[in-house]
Order: structure tokens, then C-alpha cells, then sequence
């Protein structure tokens, strides 16, 4: 007899800690670029807006091929793609310190987003592998903390690597890209050896444990249809495109806000160590949210509540922090908004493993990922220009705002169509 709080923690302790730290090394290789620009603007002799457009490159690169590198994930295996995955984007992250110009930091920040692309929708393919559907909402948000563990990470070491300024030879902004990139390369090589691919293949499960997750995960996908698990199919599902509308929002105000609060921090005058410490306070917020969230949502019938309501409390509190000139303030009101962004985001990925599986899960979940992710394109550009418009470091938040309150009440309507069109038991959504 399987005992299932013993096996699902046994998965959990295997994957969830290795799986987050390899997120702690994306999202710290996301977030450089917010850093190395408060000295490598200046260095390249380019403008705010400028270098926003080339950051942004970065989600073409990963638009045009999350899908691609999905699917080769299912065909290949976790293992062996995570590991090109990681080792790919570590060696353009170390490149991107010996930019010359500006049209080398382009070319860079658009190959990082090829070599990226893939591993944040690939894990959650993964989890649908591995975790029966009622478990996966918690395993997200717990996978998701390490995103506020890398700002709150990032934010200091950003500050101290910008103050080693001349070290060796090498500018601040250099040693950003240098101590971020090589231990991504490294972590590409452990994966490699470490990883388990699927279930059937895992050592370190019993035989009775295999079959036991091979029936329970069967007979959730039972009822899902044939095309649940067509690649192609999955990619002009409504549904599918339904939620990549719909996830926009969140990585448009999340990659906006995340971007840009070391500058609104740095117009407060303070160093840039002291950015960086500063810059802990909102990341702490935001993973004891990605906890309480989720795990408050995986005991509710109705998912809607608990990613419409900390989306409009983050876009109130992004519109307050715009409007209040105080500045202990508005660093209030954007630590408490950036929970508001990023709690809701694990309870949003519970929702489309409801109707897809296999290839259709790799696909479909990588097309609503990259569509989604295509706002941090906007927000990397738009905000930048909205500052030179405004010559206001905290104007962009109103775009933030309105986009976050928009992505709300479109969740509220998409979630209440799929709920009406479910043709199971009693809806979740």
C-alpha cells in the first residue's frame, strides 16, 4: 500500500529544491541587465530607452523559440535539454560582459532568450509528469519562491559586484555578468548527472511507487479528450490561447516592476550597496505570498478568487505609489504590489494542466508562457520611454497599474468562460 503524503514528499524533497535553485540562476541571469545598466548605460553611451529595447530582445529570443525548445524537451528528456539549457544562456551570459557597443549587447540579450527559452515552462511540463493535478498549484508557488529568492539575492549582489568597479581590470557592470554567468554553466554540468527524467526511470521510487503515479496520473488525463495531448492541436486551442491573453499582465508588471525599482531606488539618492539592501524588502514579501497563496487556493474550489484579488491589490498599490510624492511611502506600496504580481502567478499555471497533457502540456504551456512573456518586451520598453517622457522615475507605474488591473479582470471573464464550457464534475476554476 502506497502511502501518498509520503511519496509526494519524497518527489517533492528530489525535484523542488534543485529545480528552484536552477530558477534562482534564471531569474538572477533575468535581472543582471536591471543592474549592470545604472553604470553600463553610460559606458555604451546609450540612452535610457535604448538600452530598454535591447534588454527587452531578450522575450523575442525566448517568444520565438519556448515552443521549439519545449517540444525537443519532451522528446529528449529534462536531463539532457535542462542541462544545454543552462550551460547555453551561462556562456552569452559571461559574453554579455565584453560588450562593445550596442548592437553586440543586442545580438547578446537576444541569444540569451534563445538559450533560455524553454526552462520555466519546461519545469512546469515537468511537474504535470510528476505531481497529480490537486498538488501542482503548491509545487508552482513553492518552485516560483526562488524567483523572490534571486531578487532578494540579486538585489545585494548587483550593489556590491557594481562597487567592485576597477577590480582586476574589470568595470562593475562587467563583474554583474561575469559572477552571474559562470554559475549557471556549472549548475548546466550537475544537472546533467542529477536529474531524473520520468517517473518510470527514477531510482529512487519503488516499483509499487511507479504504478501507483502511473495510475493516479492516467486516470486524471482520462477524461481530458485526444487532442489534450496533441502538440499541434494544443497551440490553436482557445482555451490555450485564451490564457496566453490573459498571462500578459503578469509578466508585463512583474518584469516592469522588477526592472525598474533599482532606479526608482537609486533617485531616492542613496549607493548602490544600499540599493541593492533595500531591494530585499519587497522579495521577502513576495515569497511569503507565492506560499500563502497558492496554498490557501490548492483548498478552494474556486481558483478565480485567489489570482483576481492579489492582482487588483498589486495594480491599487502600484497607482498609490504613482500618486504619493513620500518616499518611504512608495517604497511601501511597491513592496506589498510586488506580491500582488507574483502570488497570483502559481494558482494562473494550475488552470491549463486541467485540459492539456503529454506533447499537447509542452506545447500549450510553453505558447501561453511565451505570449505571456512577450509583456516583459513592452514593459522593457515602455517604461524607459514613459521616463524620458515624463522625466518622472515613478510615472511608469500607472502603465503598470492599468495593465495589472486590465490582466485582472480579464483572468475574472476567461476563468468564467472555461468554468461554464467544463463538461466534467463540478469546476475548480
Amino acid at each position: 500500500m502506497v502511502d501518498e503524503k509520503r511519496l509526494i514528499s519524497k518527489i517533492t524533497w528530489k525535484l523542488m529544491p534543485f529545480l528552484g535553485i536552477l530558477y534562482l540562476i534564471a531569474y538572477i541571469d533575468r535581472q543582471n541587465v536591471s543592474f549592470a545598466k545604472l553604470q553600463m548605460v553610460d559606458a555604451l553611451g546609450m540612452s535610457e530607452y535604448a538600452y530598454g529595447l535591447g534588454a527587452s530582445l531578450f522575450f523575442i529570443g525566448y517568444f520565438l523559440f519556448e515552443v521549439p525548445s519545449n517540444l525537443f524537451l519532451d522528446r529528449l528528456g529534462a536531463r539532457v535539454w535542462f542541462a544545454r539549457i543552462l550551460v547555453s544562456w551561462g556562456i552569452v551570459t559571461i559574453a554579455l560582459a565584453f560588450t562593445q557597443n550596442a548592437t553586440m549587447f543586442y545580438i547578446l540579450r537576444f541569444l540569451l532568450g534563445v538559450c533560455e527559452a524553454g526552462f520555466f515552462p519546461g519545469v512546469l511540463y515537468l511537474l504535470t509528469l510528476w505531481f497529480p493535478s490537486v498538488y501542482r498549484g503548491r509545487m508552482v508557488g513553492l518552485f516560483m519562491i526562488f524567483s523572490a529568492i534571486a531578487n532578494a539575492v540579486g538585489a545585494p549582489l548587483g550593489g556590491v559586484l557594481l562597487d567592485l568597479d576597477g577590480l582586476y581590470g574589470f568595470a562593475g557592470w562587467e563583474w554583474v555578468f561575469l559572477a552571474t554567468g559562470v554559475p549557471a554553466v556549472i549548475a548546466g554540468i550537475v544537472t546533467f548527472f542529477y536529474l531524473p527524467g520520468r517517473p518510470e526511470n527514477a531510482s529512487f521510487l519503488s516499483g509499487e511507487e511507479k504504478q501507483w503515479l502511473e495510475r493516479r496520473l492516467a486516470s486524471e488525463n482520462a477524461g481530458m479528450g485526444e487532442n489534450a495531448g496533441n502538440g499541434f492541436k494544443a497551440l490553436i486551442d482557445p482555451r490555450v490561447l485564451l490564457m496566453a491573453l490573459c498571462y500578459i499582465a503578469f509578466p508585463l508588471s512583474a518584469y516592469g516592476l522588477s526592472y525598474w525599482l533599482p532606479t526608482i531606488v537609486k533617485a531616492f539618492g542613496v549607493s548602490n550597496t544600499v540599493n541593492g539592501f533595500l531591494n530585499i524588502i519587497p522579495w521577502v514579501l513576495v515569497a511569503i505570498a507565492l506560499y500563502v497563496v497558492p496554498a490557501m487556493a490548492d483548498k478552494a474550489q474556486s481558483k478565480t478568487p485567489y489570482i483576481v484579488v492579489p492582482a487588483f491589490i498589486g495594480a491599487a498599490c502600484l497607482l498609490l505609489s504613482a500618486l504619493i510624492p513620500n518616499h518611504s511611502l512608495q517604497f511601501a506600496f511597491l513592496c506589498v504590489a510586488a506580491a500582488g504580481i507574483f502570488a497570483p502567478q502559481p494558482v494562473f499555471w494550475s488552470l491549463p494542466s486541467r485540459f492539456l497533457k503529454g506533447a499537447g502540456a509542452a506545447a500549450g504551456l510553453a505558447a501561453i508562457n511565451s505570449v505571456g512573456n512577450l509583456g516583459g518586451f513592452v514593459a522593457q520598453n515602455v517604461v524607459p520611454w514613459i521616463k524620458e517622457a515624463s522625466g518622472s522615475t515613478i510615472a511608469p507605474m500607472f502603465f503598470l497599474s492599468a495593465c495589472l488591473a486590465a490582466g485582472a479582470l480579464l483572468v475574472f471573464f476567461v476563468t468564467h468562460q472555461l468554468s461554464s464550457r467544463e463538461q466534467a464534475a463540478p469546476s475548480r476554476v
